[in-house]
This record gives structure tokens, C-alpha cells and sequence, in this order.
């Protein structure tokens, strides 16, 4: 299971690829305003800025909704570093684009998925990644996680290529509950990645050893 970071804010990009773990990131307009990120030029900037502290892809979300917008927001975004996946909106000028961007051989996550109509239409598309949003199903009283279940039995059904990437992640069950269904990637805060490693035990065990080593010396 791949590990991605939802966030614009280097420091926390720089704490997560610094544990090991990390194999990319997603951002949107929404996440860049959080860090102040305004304007088309210094947006771009900060692209480039996040593919140079991570190894993995960057997925990098078009503003248009039409299908000409879409390729040439797309076409710049992919221009600006090998790394970058073209992020386009899950409705039907999305899908043209998916489609026109994978003919190209420029990856695209498809975004805003809730349905798994919406994810089979993106793997025929040719989509790299297709995003579920589980925490934004969650929301609404509807379970996110039978999603992320269906669109992996669809998938392995018709051996499709696209990844499922768990967006909309909240907290580290979220993670773990992905990783049961078969997810391929997870996309969320780093405190959910970070406390993976808390264990009430793993604490009361590590104090015991360094008590008994003191009493040793």
C-alpha cells in the first residue's frame, strides 16, 4: 500500500518523506490556500517546490471545468516536472480529458469519486488513479469503506490497472481499513500516518526496558 500526504505545507511533507514511508502527494486549490499559496504563478511554483522533497507523484488539480480547460491547465501542470499527475473532476468533460491525457501518456487521478459507476468509468478512461472520497461519505451517513470494497471487486474483475487511491482519509482505522480491503494507495493528514506507530504497550514496554537497563549500570 502506497502511502501519499494530503497537504500543501512543505514542512509536513518534509517530516513525512523524512520517516521513510512516503511515496507521494496529493493537493488541491482548497489545501494551497491553507498555506497562503495564492496565484497562478506561485501556485506552480509550489508544485515544483513538493516534487523536489518527494521521490513519488504529485498529484496537481486543474481549476476548469470544461474539456478544453482541463487539457490546457492539465498540459502545463504536466509540463512542470516528471513526477506531477494531471488531477481532473469526476464528470464528463473530466473523463474526455482522462481520456485525451492517457492517450498522451500523461497520468491522471481522477478526483470527487463517490460511486462505483463513477470508478469504472475512470479505469476505461485509463486513469492512473481513481479517488474515492470515504471521510466525505462517511459525512453523510453513507460507508465509505463499502466503497473503497466495491470498486476493488470491479476492478479485479476486469483486471484494470488503476490504482484505488483512498482519498478523504481522517484518521489512522481509516488507514488500516483501507489496507484490509485492498486499497493500493491512501492519501491523508500526517497525523493519521503518525499514529500508526502509537501502542499503549510499545510505551509501557520501551520505559520497562530503559528502567531495567538503569538498574543495570
Amino acid at each position: 500500500m502506497k502511502f501519499f500526504i494530503d497537504t500543501a505545507n512543505l514542512e509536513q511533507i518534509k517530516e513525512a518523506q523524512a520517516l521513510g514511508v512516503l511515496d507521494g502527494v496529493t493537493t488541491n486549490p482548497s489545501l494551497m490556500a491553507k498555506e497562503g499559496i495564492t496565484g497562478k504563478d506561485n501556485i506552480l511554483k509550489h508544485y515544483v517546490a513538493i516534487c523536489n522533497i518527494v521521490n513519488g507523484d504529485v498529484s496537481a488539480e486543474v481549476i476548469a471545468t470544461d474539456f478544453d480547460g482541463m487539457v490546457r491547465e492539465g498540459e502545463a501542470l504536466a509540463d512542470l516536472h516528471p513526477q506531477i499527475v494531471v488531477k481532473l473532476p469526476m464528470i464528463a468533460d473530466g473523463i474526455k480529458a482522462c481520456k485525451y491525457f492517457t492517450d498522451k501518456g500523461i497520468r491522471v487521478n481522477m478526483t470527487l469519486v463517490f460511486s462505483a459507476g463513477q470508478a469504472l468509468l475512470a479505469a476505461k478512461a485509463g486513469a492512473t488513479y481513481v479517488s474515492p472520497f470515504i471521510g466525505r461519505l462517511d459525512d453523510i451517513s453513507t460507508d465509505g469503506l463499502n466503497l473503497i470494497s466495491e470498486i476493488r471487486l470491479i476492478y479485479d474483475n476486469y483486471g484494470y490497472e488503476t490504482e484505488i487511491l483512498a482519498a478523504s482519509v481522517r484518521h489512522t482505522m481509516h488507514i488500516i481499513d483501507c489496507a484490509k480491503l485492498g486499497a493500493d494507495v491512501m492519501t491523508g493528514p500526517l497525523s493519521a500516518i503518525m499514529g500508526l506507530l502509537k501502542h499503549p504497550l510499545t510505551d509501557i514496554g520501551l520505559a520497562q526496558f530503559l528502567a531495567d537497563y538503569k538498574k543495570g549500570n
